[in-house]
């Protein structure tokens, strides 16, 4: 069952909490990829690091949404920040995968400003 699938039957979440949920946990793998492939480049390790930080910030705020936490809402705030701040520095590197992580952060942030707003 895919993740669309597993997040369509929790039903008292909105549409957007869905697509956030699912971007979260798409920026989650994509970061950790990134992360990997600038290991051992002492050039992007700032890099590596921001993407190890998102990582486990947008899997641990998709899972604040699904139990409808409290402090969804402030987790929110910092992964969409957190999310932020990757992306720009991803996006000043030319390799695939950092222009692929800058990519799906943007839309992240997005969903994660969205629901700090709710």
């Amino acid at each position: 069952m895919s993740l669309s699938e597993t997040v369509s039957k929790i039903d008292r979440l909105s549409d957007e909490q869905r697509e956030c949920i699912e971007n979260c946990e798409e920026a989650s793998e994509v970061c950790e990829w990134c992360a990997d492939e600038c290991l051992g480049d002492a050039d992007m390790e700032e890099c590596a690091r921001l993407c190890r930080d998102v990582a486990d910030l947008t899997s641990l705020h998709a899972r604040f949404m699904a139990r409808d936490s409290d402090y969804s809402g402030q987790l929110a705030t910092a992964c969409a920040d957190a999310c932020e701040a990757c992306a720009d520095e991803c996006s000043q590197h030319d390799a695939d995968h950092c222009q692929v992580c800058a990519e799906v952060l943007t839309e992240c942030a997005e969903s994660c400003r969205q629901m700090a707003g709710a």
